[in-house]
């Protein structure tokens, strides 16, 4: 379910202290951020930001394609292994 749009989209108060404080110091360091519900605003663009995906944080970096969608759409938490029983395409 979306957010309504009189409310705005959501950002925590934290990440965009810190998203300021990297664009104007010029470096380029990941931001580390457990916030997987913040949207990504267009002042994000170009910036790197570990995600945590409740193990390791991913590194992100965000571009214009990524702008309205959430964090945590790029930092996938489940790790498929594939089937277990299912050998009968890897006999030779």
């Amino acid at each position: 379910m979306s957010r309504s749009v009189w409310k705005g989209p959501f950002v925590d108060g934290y990440l965009l202290k810190k998203s300021e404080v990297a664009r104007e110091a010029g470096r380029n360091d990941v931001i580390k951020t457990w916030s997987r519900r913040s949207t990504i605003l267009p002042q994000f663009v170009g910036l790197t930001y570990g995600v945590y995906n409740g193990i390791k944080f991913i590194p992100v970096l965000v571009t214009e394609n990524m702008v309205g969608h959430r964090f945590g759409e790029f930092s996938p938490t489940r790790q498929y292994s594939g089937h277990t029983g299912d050998r009968k395409g890897k006999r030779e």
